[in-house]
């Protein structure tokens, strides 16, 4: 005899339907319901509890609904089954009522084999009515509940709230569609990360089966600001990369050839109107390789034609030859700048050197005929498109093609060094008349490049290529599996730019992966641990960017662009008040521990699409390794206890043992020193002064 889903509909009926709603029904219980345990469901349960699942039957299965609260309520008759007893006088009688979120529809399938099983499924096709029976689930519902969903690979727990059913996610959804772990210091947030690695490595090793002796072709880069992770992976063949190389670790290098224009600006603090042309200028000639060994005269004269021109180009593209005051006169002052560089070598051949001098002389005649015309020094539109012609004319003659005189990418990542940077800025500087104004940006750039706490990381003591730096962050066609990047000694005045440029090449690097095939991504999933200070909110009316800054836009172009080239982006945050709303809008999955700040626990219930927010009442008194996962991942929110992580895989970033080391012993009786040798510290701090 088949069973339906009414079979035993009396035995777990606890009350019924008062009141229903879009966003809640309101439920009084029977007399007979459990007040604390139920054993009529198969297994011993706790009921009535908040967050807890209750059924409503209809047609071909039931609706699901969660316990926001629980209340009595008075009434003036007792709800007493059977014939009531006249003789009796009705006193007022507290009955208990419930509150439910509806969440969504279990069904009873049948498969092709003639198994039933339920499924469940988000939203309602169909509310209940006023006296329809609620019932308590049996084991096999709420494990059905919790296990619902397709490609559940990865277990990350087990949901107390449902018969300890396994809590299980697909990887597509938890990183594809990017994660944030929230929580208070001390909630679990840096071992519910360091599971979720571990985890879906595990399964993922597991698939392959034992004949696969390579490891999973999977990709983890772990940005850690505090040296939790460095141990933690160790098992796991894990990279370390380090400021402070050591055997177990290898070295840190994001050379400065690396960082982009904006990069580079934000570090400088470079003005927008006068630095910062000036360093564009310089990057793209070092980009352009400018300056390589010393070429001939005629060679060296086609690459200031083409810098002449791209000059000229840019202010011909503003407007500034015949706008308002002050730029025509700044381009009348660069004229006669660049007009001391067309100086005529005997090596030239005639025909060099008569378009030289044509294009020399009107450079000149524009110069004399706005002498004494202060303040006002307009070129006309006409005049500055035949300074054009004529200074691509003396380019072709010397071997230069219009292809060429296009301006390179300045943010190209070609090969320079500092002591070239120096002098490309000093050069451009000059050439634009401006070596004044740029005095503050050659002092940063310099006190930069003399700081010897930053060579091991900016400089290039390793003479990496481009390749190698992908090989050994990215890894190669087997993948690195996890590599982790120990940002804990990374000097604070280039930690932002350092963790920045870091961030960006990964997604330009799986950019230009997909273009080279055909469309085909490799999927890689970028770690931010204390995301709030990397990726903060911020003003952006500033007219220059902070370091700050732009590390937060690199990561909001990450959030919004990374999902389409396989990069997935995990967040671990104890202030999501404090992390820029682009970023955290464009989490599809929340993973949240115990939150006690009003402020972020007000954030996140906005952040909550639908009426599930009373799963989230919880948040302030959730224990550690306690959270609640909600979003893409999850085809409802659940309450999960996160699998235990033995104490060599968990990050250091336990809490200070206080007493073992007043006491100098452990709980176990272990004996516990802490030995201290400032005069090493001391050292190594200073260099080995």
């Amino acid at each position: 005899m088949s069973v339906t889903p009414m079979a035993f509909a009396d035995s777990l009926q606890v009350g019924h339907i008062e009141f229903v709603s879009p966003d809640k029904i309101e439920v009084m219980l029977d007399i007979q319901a459990p007040d604390a345990t139920a054993i009529n469901t198969g297994t011993p349960s706790s009921f009535p509890r908040v967050n807890a699942y209750v059924l409503v039957p209809i047609e071909g299965g039931f609706t699901v609904g969660q316990i926001e609260w629980i209340t009595v309520e008075r009434t003036p008759h007792p709800q007493r089954k059977g014939a009531r007893d006249f003789g009796l006088v009705d006193v007022p009688y507290p009955m208990r009522k419930l509150s439910l979120s509806p969440v969504g529809v279990l069904a009873l399938t049948v498969s092709s084999d003639g198994i039933k099983r339920f499924k469940f499924s988000r939203g309602i096709r169909a509310f209940p009515t006023v006296g329809d029976p609620v019932l308590l689930p049996t084991t096999a519902q709420l494990k059905a509940i919790v296990e619902s969903g397709d490609r559940r690979r990865v277990n990350i727990g087990t949901s107390p709230l449902a018969a300890d059913a396994e809590v299980t996610v697909d990887p597509d959804r938890i990183f594809g569609r990017h994660l944030a772990v929230l929580g208070s210091t001390g909630s679990g947030k840096s071992c519910s990360v360091a599971g979720l690695i571990r985890w879906s490595l595990e399964a993922a090793a597991a698939q392959r089966g034992p004949e696969e002796k390579s490891q999973p072709n999977a990709r983890f880069i772990v940005l850690d600001p505090n040296g939790e992770y460095s141990q933690t992976f160790k098992d796991l063949n894990a990279k370390v990369l380090s400021v402070a190389a050591d055997g177990d670790s290898d070295q840190l290098s994001v050379p400065l050839w690396l960082w982009n224009t904006e990069e580079w600006a934000s570090f400088t603090q470079a003005t927008p109107k006068t630095q910062r042309p000036v360093l564009t200028h310089a990057l793209r000639a070092l980009r352009d390789g400018q300056l390589d060994a010393e070429p001939s005269p005629s060679h060296a004269m086609r690459r200031y034609l083409r810098t002449v021109e791209s000059t000229i180009h840019v202010e011909y593209k503003r407007g500034s030859p015949w706008g308002e005051f002050p730029r025509p006169k700044n381009f009348t002052e660069k004229l006669i700048n660049l007009r001391k560089g067309f100086i005529d070598d005997r090596t030239f051949t005639p025909h060099e050197s008569q378009c030289l001098n044509d294009m020399s002389q009107y450079f000149q005649q524009l110069i004399d005929a706005r002498s004494g015309q202060y303040p006002t020094y307009d070129a006309s539109l006409p005049e500055t498109r035949t300074l054009l012609e004529k200074i691509r004319t003396a380019h072709h003659a010397f071997g230069g093609s219009d292809t060429e005189t296009r301006p390179i990418d300045a943010d190209v990542p070609r090969h320079f060094t500092g002591d070239q940077f120096v002098k490309s800025l000093e050069a451009h500087a000059e050439l634009l008349g401006v070596t004044e104004y740029v005095e503050t940006l050659l002092m940063r750039v310099r006190t930069l490049l003399a700081d010897s706490r930053l060579q091991p990381v900016i400089g290039d003591t390793n003479q990496l290529d481009l390749q190698a730096w992908l090989e050994t962050n990215l890894g190669d066609h087997s993948g690195p599996g996890v590599t982790v990047i120990d940002l804990s000694l990374v000097p604070t005045e280039v930690v932002h730019i350092v963790t920045s440029v870091i961030a960006r090449l990964v997604l330009e690097a799986l950019q230009r992966y997909r273009k080279a095939q055909a469309g085909n991504t490799l999927p890689t999933v970028l770690v931010m641990e204390e995301a709030h200070t990397f990726i903060k909110r911020y003003i952006s009316d500033n007219e220059v960017k902070s370091a700050q800054e732009t590390c937060s836009h690199t990561f909001e172009k990450i959030a919004r662009e990374g999902r389409k080239f396989g990069l997935g982006l995990i967040l671990s945050s104890q202030r999501p008040s404090e992390l820029s709303p682009t970023v955290l809008s464009q989490c599809n999955t929340f993973l949240l521990h115990r939150l006690s700040n009003h402020t972020d626990q007000d954030l996140v219930h906005r952040l909550v699409p639908d009426n599930m927010r009373g799963l989230l009442r919880d948040l302030p008194s959730l224990p550690s390794r306690n959270a609640v996962l909600l979003g893409w991942a999850s085809e409802l929110p659940v309450a999960v206890e996160i699998r235990n992580l033995a104490r060599q895989h968990r990050p250091r970033s336990d809490d200070p043992d206080y007493w073992n080391v007043w006491t100098g012993k452990s709980d176990s009786g272990e004996k516990v020193t802490r030995e201290v040798d400032w005069g090493s510290i001391s050292r190594e701090w200073q260099q080995g002064s």
